[in-house]
């Protein structure tokens, strides 16, 4: 296999897409914001090999996909792989608590800090939702890509009334 990545356009800003290419096609690994989008001098640029990936991105974003159908392979601990599978569970347009995904996936509340930072080392942002994850006051805690862009996404699918200004 070989590791590949693209750079897209967003109304979050560039989104880094990174995945294995293969025979059989492209299994996306990770999807980032980062705040210097460049290439990674150890990655090969394939933009073709995402097509599918970046469609439907840019169908997310014209608010004509609720749901993301892509092949995936991530990396994380037993616990980790649980926790982020569950995030595919939470509907588009809705929100949960910390506390809530906790007792759902029946994890004590002193491994509720454990959670968070599963939810905060999803390699896959805006694919699995861990956006949808909200504190139980309804504040907005931490998000790898940044709370300004949690928010913008909470609005994009309707969770979040907009802000006037």
């Amino acid at each position: 296999m070989n590791t590949i990545c693209t750079l897209t356009d967003s109304p979050l800003g560039k989104l880094l897409l990174t995945g294995e290419k293969s025979p059989a096609g492209t299994t996306l690994t990770s999807l980032t914001m980062p705040d210097h989008p460049t290439v990674p001098a150890d990655r090969q640029r394939d933009d073709e090999a995402f097509t599918e990936a970046t469609r439907q991105l840019s169908a997310y974003f014209a608010g004509h996909l609720t749901r993301f159908e892509l092949p995936l392979a991530v990396e994380g601990t037993e616990f980790q792989q649980r926790i982020w599978q569950a995030l595919d569970e939470i509907p588009y347009g809705t929100t949960t608590t910390y506390g809530a995904l906790a007792e759902r996936l029946d994890v004590p509340r002193a491994e509720i800090r454990a959670l968070g930072a599963a939810l905060g080392a999803n390699p896959l942002l805006l694919v699995r939702p861990c956006h949808r994850v909200i504190g139980a006051d309804g504040s907005m805690r931490g998000y790898a890509g940044g709370v300004e862009r949690k928010v913008q996404l909470l609005t994009h699918e309707g969770a979040l009334q907009p802000m006037l200004g």
